[in-house]
């Protein structure tokens, strides 16, 4: 089995391939190819990759190239982790909508739009790189933003399927709170792509005993703290919103305090500049500490889960994925991309039944797709209009003066990145 990684010079990618290593029955890999134009940080990371390897016994070949046709060449999946403009960009994205009044986030609001506007055009070309070469691979979306630029490719024809580790940091958290193995925990998981609910916490699988009530009367202090939401809100919806939800919940509160700390891009930067500094150790042969804090938690357990289902020998896995709604979700097109469970096998994934969601969620949901729609094709036609409308439809902006600011400064900031612009 090849597996081949786009942005394999990531920082993340040492978490990726500890657990390759650790996971290797599960997914037993033969060949693993990190391709990426940067070089030079590419070497650093494949040497510590091998490393990893060996230390673990695991027998797979790791190459490393920045031509990316060869790199993509025979690979039964390909699994892409992309930065297009790299931390600067980020920086970028979490400073300027600031200026307005609004959330500076690299994944929502006005600075989500600028990386699904740099973003969505890249990931189409390789994918149409990658399906001329081997129209059978499957391609693996963990590419920010995942919901978008997953649609992006479904809407192309490419086989793909898009993947966060929100759920599976929730089911890990959770299955410690409860004494339970993460295999005991079964979510139902509803929504978009940073813009999804725990409704329930099932014991054994989907039809299993609700332990949700139990969780947040017990525990419900200690989770309200990590998603940084007073714990009324989760007594009050009897659910556990995704912490990309306090971006809605707590929006002002949030924008006073980004407008008086150093950004997340600008700690990571830092954490990045260490991390490959401990990469080039030729004595270091684990993923280090430091990495914890880099963000991406349990993201190769994920990503293993979901390459072993889609290229297994015929069984299937239950899993949170981005896919096609087709139904699932009554009050959303069919195309629209949803983050749901789904049982995922060679076919791919079909999302599993959920019930009728109450409005509180469904509306959200229902603003945001909308905004999704104009986002995409903002990002495949360009213009500004379509960024100015696309702006104006989101529930974090919603104002005709705010997304007039915030379209000038999106492409202001981006116009190396925007062919069009």
């Amino acid at each position: 089995m090849k597996l081949a990684v786009v942005g394999g010079g990531s920082t993340y990618t040492p978490e990726l391939i500890d657990g390759f290593a650790r996971l290797r029955d599960t997914l037993p890999i033969s060949e693993l190819v990190l391709i990426d134009p940067a070089a030079e940080r590419l070497e650093l990371i494949g040497g510590l990759a091998r490393r990893i390897f060996a230390k673990q016994g695991h027998p797979g070949l790791i190459t490393t190239t920045s031509d990316l046709d060869a790199g993509v060449a025979d690979a039964d999946a390909v699994l892409l982790q992309l930065r297009i403009g790299g931390q600067a960009a980020r920086l970028q994205d979490e400073t300027w909508p600031l200026e307005c009044g609004c959330v500076g986030q690299e994944t929502t609001g006005a600075g989500g739009l600028a990386k699904a506007l740099r973003t969505v055009p890249v990931v189409l070309d390789i994918a149409e790189r990658v399906r001329r070469s081997n129209p059978d691979a499957w391609i693996i979306d963990f590419t920010n933003p995942v919901g978008i630029v997953t649609r992006a490719l479904l809407q192309a024809g490419h086989k793909a399927v898009g993947l966060c580790n929100v759920a599976i940091g929730f089911q890990r958290r959770f299955a410690a709170m409860l004494d339970l193995t993460p295999a005991d925990i079964h979510l139902d998981h509803v929504g978009l792509n940073h813009l999804t609910w725990e409704l329930g916490v099932r014991k054994g699988g989907p039809e299993g005993e609700n332990l949700l009530p139990q969780l947040i009367a017990r525990h419900g202090e200690a989770i309200a703290a990590d998603l940084r939401l007073p714990r009324a809100v989760l007594d009050r919806l009897g659910a556990v919103p995704s912490y990309y939800l306090r971006y809605f919940y707590a929006h002002d509160e949030v924008v006073r305090e980004l407008g008086t700390k150093p950004s997340r891009a600008a700690e990571v930067a830092a954490m990045e500049k260490e991390l490959l500094g401990l990469y080039g150790d030729p004595a270091l042969d684990e993923k280090p500490e430091l990495l914890s804090k880099r963000g991406g938690a349990f993201y190769s357990e994920a990503a293993v889960d979901l390459a072993a289902a889609l290229l297994g020998d015929g069984g299937s896995a239950v899993q949170v994925v981005n896919t096609l709604n087709n139904g699932t979700l009554p009050f959303l097109p069919d195309d629209a991309v949803i983050e749901v469970q789904a049982r995922v096998d060679r076919s791919g994934p079909s999302p599993l039944a959920v019930p009728r969601l109450d409005p509180l969620y469904a509306g959200l949901i229902s603003h945001v797709t909308a905004y999704e729609d104009l986002a995409l094709d903002a990002a495949l036609r360009g213009g500004r209009e379509r960024v100015f409308k696309a702006l104006l439809a989101h529930p974090l902006v919603g104002q005709f003066d705010l997304a007039e600011g915030l379209t000038d400064r999106l492409l202001a900031h981006n116009k190396e990145h925007l062919a069009w612009a």
